[in-house]
């Protein structure tokens, strides 16, 4: 429980830390053991050790395990509702195609990558990627040239969405576990991503398409996504996959359905976004006193712009525009429902995240990190960065890195009194942190060099490097947000 006396001093408590952090890198590199059991494991091991009394340690697992589902599981549901809706009906397809005759032939990369950036708000980077390749490899057969000219600007565009904008489950989780505005961070993820996105994947991409002349491979590895895995994250051990399509459900690439248009899927992608951003900016304005934060009128936008609510309101727009002239009731059921499996591995392992974090704030281990840090000197979003960075770096997911670090780092940002705005750079900065140097144990290494038939070698010079740069772009970024407001 938060109200818990620490058992033992600053020194002991971190050493403590040290050690339930070590162990679960051993547990989840060495045994090979689940990530979310792991988590779990040393959630109660820690309690126990750390001196949190016997008869709370369950309810403060659970506590802390509760508070960040009730902040996660929602948004990537509805969100994976979303993705599905607009991927199986081929509003992927209709997106890129757009945008490629929009912008011509010279800038084909670029459009690539801006609906990619688009189609990547509600859907996870291996299903956006694998939805997407047909469509790249296809653009790079018509116009020449490398195939990674095509593949690097939207796989960093899904990428930095994955990482950096709700609803997707890491910066949701870290955003809940640090009570951080969602709106804000929604809206600094995509102020600071667009820019990141730019530099380090698109601009890398010119250069990474001239070093590297890579011909369009024949055919997708295998016909299919290798292992159901999301980027960065542990694999779903059940083998489900996010494929294209729905069990029992005919999708467009068999030529029985037709692709919504273009405005339609623009409408349905920005929705969320204009309610969530309403929201914020209705609570600004209220706590500046521009507007009556107690109007009748005033609370039921912002009810309507909560995430919860915002995402639900598309999921139920999307049921009804995409499925009126598709699908009938039942095969919209099974779309939405197929959309679930995928994603519940990953909302569990953030959720036991939340439990390490309510475990280490209620011992007094956050706190003695906090003491520390202030002591080195250390700004907190330096800090959340570097221990981001190395435990990505270690263990290999994405969603581990995120939530163990904003536990280790939440008593940290309430004693530092950080600022709202404060607050959602430190979010970004521990997904930033949460990116670099993919390598041999993250999962989108193996998907992305698997795909575009690339040797380890050459991912390592490609895929590593640019996740690299994005990483460090993010965190250049938020740093300078940060000193600004």
């Amino acid at each position: 429980m938060e109200g818990v006396v620490p058992a033992y001093g600053a020194g002991p408590l971190l050493l403590i830390a040290l050690g339930a952090v070590a162990l679960l890198l051993v547990l989840i590199i060495g045994l090979r053991l689940h990530a979310f059991v792991a988590l779990i494991l040393v959630s109660f091991l820690t309690a126990l050790v750390a001196g949190i009394p016997v008869g709370d340690v369950v309810s403060t697992v659970l506590e802390g395990f509760g508070t960040t589902l009730a902040s996660v599981a929602l948004l990537v549901g509805l969100g994976a509702m979303i993705g599905k809706l607009l991927e199986v009906t081929g509003g992927a397809q209709v997106l890129a195609d757009t945008l490629v005759g929009r912008f011509g032939a010279r800038r084909a990369p670029f459009a690539l990558g801006v609906a990619s950036l688009l189609f990547g708000f509600p859907i996870f980077f291996d299903a956006g990627f694998v939805v997407f390749l047909p469509i790249i490899f296809s653009v790079a057969r018509s116009f020449g040239g490398s195939v990674l000219l095509y593949a690097l600007p939207s796989a960093g565009a899904f990428a930095v969405m994955h990482a950096f904008v709700p609803p997707h489950p890491g910066p949701v989780g870290a955003a809940g576990i640090l009570d951080a505005d969602i709106g804000l961070v929604l809206l600094v993820g995509i102020v600071l991503g667009i820019p990141t996105w730019y530099i380090a994947s698109y601009l890398f991409s010119r250069w990474a398409g001239r070093r590297f002349e890579l011909p369009v491979p024949a055919v997708l590895a295998g016909g299919g996504q290798p292992d159901g895995r999301v980027h960065g994250d542990a694999p779903d051990p059940d083998g489900n996959t996010d494929e294209p399509g729905a069990p029992g459900v005919r999708t467009r690439a068999s030529g029985a359905r037709t692709a919504p248009r273009f405005s339609t899927v623009l409408v349905l992608l920005l929705l969320p976004l204009v309610l969530i951003l309403l929201n914020t900016g209705l609570n600004t304005l209220a706590t500046a006193g521009v507007v009556d934060g107690g109007a009748a009128t005033v609370g039921a936008l912002r009810l309507l712009g909560q995430t919860p609510v915002a995402l639900l309101i598309t999921a139920l727009v999307a049921m009804v525009v995409l499925g009126r002239e598709r699908f009938s009731r039942a095969e919209v059921e099974t779309i939405v429902n197929s959309s679930l499996g995928p994603v519940c591995a990953i909302i569990l392992i953030t959720g036991a995240g939340g439990a390490f974090g309510g475990v280490l704030r209620a011992s007094g281990i956050g706190d003695a990190l906090a003491e520390s840090l202030s002591a080195i000197g250390l700004p907190v979003i330096v800090a959340a960065f570097i221990i981001s960075a190395a435990l990505r770096i270690a263990q290999g997911s994405a969603t581990v890195a995120l939530t163990t670090t904003a536990g280790l780092i939440a008593p940290v940002v309430t004693a530092a009194g950080l600022s709202r705005i404060d607050v959602a750079c430190v979010v970004i900065a521990i997904a930033a942190g949460a990116t670099v140097l993919s390598h041999v144990n993250d999962s989108g290494f193996w998907l992305v060099g698997r795909f575009l038939e690339m040797d380890v070698k050459t991912t390592l010079k490609t895929w590593t490097v640019m996740e690299t740069l994005i990483g460090l772009v993010g965190f250049a970024l938020a740093a300078v947000t940060s000193v600004i407001f």
